[in-house]
């Protein structure tokens, strides 16, 4: 059983965590609004207000990549809209790629009105600022990550409580949530593949085959992501940044290198 360490309460879902070179880990506040940066000495305010995020990255020219309403690039210079999609509900979580490409599920229905989640998108945008679509059968795409070669890409499906894997001749069911929703994901160096279980209560590990390995149980706890750093894991829920050592290195996600002018995206893309 991991030793689970509390870092920062506050009501409403957080969401997105994702730790810093400098050691800091950002985190947004989906329903009351932000993205904060946590240190060990205090917590502070990165972006105000904004509401809906489910993924953030950082860019490496500096600032953030945030998902809401759509991608927005926030930075010493201010806010710039990335990417925006007609029809679009809202852009969800992200990862990135080695050569600094970024994923994204875009969210075709309203969560918090209760609607049901239709099939939906995973772009790719390149460092180019070319955005092509992956798939656009994914129902309500949430978590994302990639294997440690780059050949696969994993992407969860809230609505579905699955997660899928994409890779060049396959399109297929890579597992099913122990119990609750698959979440935010993250990968480590082994090649396993680590779910949030939303209203699960836990973490689940499940090995490069899709099997589940192991199952860390946070009772009575809304999980909605996670992310490494070495061998711990700062892990988002429904009013608490939490941090666990799972004993394992997470694959380091890159810094994204995707332009910062707007891109604009009209209809279901290509």
């Amino acid at each position: 059983m991991c030793d689970v360490e509390v870092l920062f309460e506050a009501e409403g879902l957080l969401e997105a965590p994702r730790p810093m070179p400098d050691g800091s880990v950002v985190f947004a506040n989906t329903t009351a609004g932000g993205v904060y940066r946590w240190t060990a000495t205090d917590t502070t305010v990165v972006v105000e207000r904004r509401r809906g995020i489910g993924g953030i990255a950082a860019h490496v020219d500096g600032g953030l990549l945030v998902g809401g309403r759509d991608l927005l690039h926030t930075g010493t210079t201010g806010r710039t809209t990335v990417l925006a999609v007609d029809g679009a509900t809202g852009l969800n979580d992200m990862t990135v790629a080695s050569d600094g490409s970024l994923f994204v599920g875009v969210l075709r229905h309203r969560p918090g009105a209760g609607e049901a989640a239709p099939p939906s998108e995973l772009l790719h945008i390149s460092p180019t600022g070319s955005v092509r679509v992956v798939r656009d059968d994914l129902l309500w795409p949430n978590g994302i990550g990639i294997s440690p070669d780059g050949t696969r890409v994993y992407v969860a499906e809230f609505a579905a409580s699955r997660v899928r894997v994409l890779g060049p001749e396959e399109a297929s069911v890579f597992a099913h949530a122990p119990r609750g929703e698959c979440d935010g994901l993250a990968v480590d160096v082994e090649g396993c593949v680590w779910v949030a279980l939303g209203s699960g209560g836990g973490i689940a590990r499940f090995s490069a085959a899709g099997v589940l390995d192991e199952l860390i149980d946070l009772a009575g706890r809304f999980v909605s992501s996670l992310a490494f750093s070495g061998t711990a894991i700062y892990v988002t829920t429904a009013g608490a940044l939490l941090r666990l050592d799972v004993g394992v290195d997470g694959l380091p996600v890159a810094e994204a290198r995707v332009p910062v002018a707007r891109l604009h995206v009209s209809g279901r893309v290509g």
